[in-house]
């Protein structure tokens, strides 16, 4: 099996992250947290809680910023590297609660931008 250069103790991860998909995101995260013995703790209610705090962290980015300066936060390294971090963490907690629940959130989002649709029609 080949390795990976840039990541060799994942042979399989792709080199091009427009390679990567939610099933595989997830595999990542359920495997990280099975080495680690936290799957005890992965329950929806501690899993919506993390979520909570970790998009908690990400408004606190934004929280006195003005519309203008919340458009350009991505123009300060520090800062885009922060709102990134709080980004993945957002996603993998949402990813790790769908698992747990067994939705899935691309068929769940398809579904509701469906429902909106039919809620707010275009003028």
């Amino acid at each position: 099996m080949t390795q990976h250069p840039q990541h060799p103790q994942h042979p399989q991860r792709p080199e091009h992250p427009e390679h990567l998909d939610v099933a595989q995101l997830q595999r990542r995260l359920a495997e990280f947290a099975a080495v680690r013995n936290w799957q005890p703790f992965h329950t929806p209610k501690n899993l919506v809680a993390a979520l909570s705090v970790e998009a908690s962290e990400l408004v606190e980015i934004f929280q006195w910023l003005t519309p203008e300066e919340s458009a350009r936060v991505m123009d300060d390294p520090e800062t885009a590297h922060r709102v990134t971090d709080e980004v993945a963490d957002v996603l993998a907690y949402l990813l790790q609660l769908c698992e747990v629940l067994g939705i899935d959130p691309l068929t769940a989002l398809d579904a509701k931008i469906d429902r909106n649709e039919r809620r707010f029609p275009a003028p």
